[in-house]
This record gives C-alpha cells, sequence and structure tokens, in this order.
C-alpha cells in the first residue's frame, strides 16, 4: 500500500493502463476485462485489475495535468513494481485537418512545464516514447485495422490561457495535439527503465473549434481502449 493507492502488494499487474479521467479507468475495467477486482478508490482514483485475452493488466486513474500523473506514476513504478505503462487519454488538435476521434500515437512530448528541467535538463528537449512500444502499437493498430497517425503532441501545465496565438509555433512545428500528461510519463518512465506509450484520441480542434461532449471523452474510444490493451 502506498499514499495514494491503496493495493497491496501483488494486487497491480506489470502492464498498467493509465487514463486522467478515472471513470475511463471504471469503463475500461467494467467493459472489457474480465476477472476484475477494484484495488483502488482513495480520493476516487479507481484502479483495477482483471484479464484481457488471458493477460493480466490493470487500470488506474490518475487526475489530470502533470503533479497529479506524477505521483501516480512514481508509486506505481516504486511501490507496485509496474514494467509498462500506457497512457489512454484524449488531446486537442491543432492541426485543422485532424478529425474528431483521430487515434494519434504520441512518439514525443514537449512540454511548458518546468518539471522537465527535473528530469530531461532542458525545456527544449522533448522526452520520448519507448521505441518498441511505440513500433509495437502500430504494428497492432495495423493488423487490427484501427487507423492511427504517429507525431509529436505538447503537454501543458495551463489549460486556459489568453494568449490568442499561443499554439502558433506548435502548429508550425507539426505538433498534433494538446495535452497535460505525457510529458512527464516519458520522463519519469525513461529514468526508471519502464515502457511508456501514450495513445490519445482528439477529442476537440482548437483551430476548427469542434468538440466531443463530456460523455463522448469519458468513453472515448472503443477503438484506442483495444488497441491499448492489445498491445498491452
Amino acid at each position: 500500500m502506498s499514499i495514494h493507492i491503496g493495493a497491496n502488494s501483488g494486487d497491480i499487474a506489470e502492464t498498467v493502463l493509465i487514463s486522467g479521467d478515472p471513470l475511463r479507468a471504471k469503463y475500461v475495467a467494467e467493459k472489457m476485462l474480465t476477472d476484475v477486482i477494484c484495488y483502488n478508490e482513495v480520493r476516487g482514483m479507481y484502479g483495477y485489475t482483471g484479464i484481457y485475452n488471458g493477460k493480466r493488466v490493470s487500470v488506474q486513474g490518475t487526475g489530470m495535468g502533470i503533479p497529479s500523473t506524477a505521483i501516480y506514476i512514481h508509486e506505481l513504478i516504486h511501490d507496485y513494481g509496474v514494467k509498462k505503462i500506457i497512457r489512454i487519454g484524449t488531446c486537442g488538435a491543432i492541426q485543422s485537418d485532424l478529425k474528431l476521434g483521430q487515434l494519434i500515437l504520441a512518439e514525443a512530448a514537449y512540454t511548458d512545464s518546468s518539471t522537465n528541467l527535473l528530469y530531461v535538463g532542458s525545456m527544449a528537449i522533448a522526452p520520448t516514447a519507448d521505441p518498441a512500444l511505440l513500433n509495437l502499437a502500430k504494428e497492432t493498430a495495423r493488423k487490427q485495422i484501427i487507423p492511427v497517425i504517429t507525431g509529436k503532441v505538447f503537454s501543458t501545465d495551463i489549460f486556459y490561457s489568453e494568449d490568442v496565438n499561443r499554439w502558433v509555433q506548435w502548429t508550425k512545428q507539426g505538433v498534433l495535439g494538446v495535452e497535460m500528461e505525457s510529458s512527464i510519463l516519458y520522463a519519469l518512465s525513461a529514468k526508471n527503465n519502464v515502457q511508456a506509450l501514450s495513445i490519445l484520441t482528439v477529442s476537440d480542434n482548437i483551430i476548427t473549434k469542434a468538440y466531443s461532449s463530456a460523455k463522448e471523452r469519458e468513453q472515448a474510444s472503443l477503438e484506442m481502449m483495444k488497441l491499448a490493451l492489445e498491445v498491452a
């Protein structure tokens, strides 16, 4: 048992799916896993372990943002021996041609968070996904006929900003979308020799002003969840 996760030793699998929204973790456990146990309800951050296609896998809510996510990643790695972490989340597209529901495999994540200085040493460096896990996800998506694109994303500490030109430079650099967790996942996983990958669904397009509903974001998307579980 750790400070923020009420699991006992052995309750959590070596492979964990993480979600900023704990209700998405609950949805995955109830709809896509069998023989499920709930190992955590502390602070409403649901955590479950179950079976998918014969393999034991866990799914854990982390809350939104880098600080909250960092707490859960740290405890999963250091207190429960997790070896592989796959984020299933949503992002806001900053390329006008990206449609709602598009799946993105985040190969790297830039950030405006000063945590990058602590773990990477430079704000200019984008922590990266585990190459083997990224390639496995690409191949699995191809075999499962799940449309995905691969590219860089941006993890921000600030959801709301008054800077109307905030994303112009990143759009020009080809960054696909904005979210709030992938950078710290990649930085902490690399530091601790753990495999990590973020699989993201476009829930809104910041450029075109297209948006998904809260319910759609909660369950978005079945293909993303299936791909993550297949890779796990």
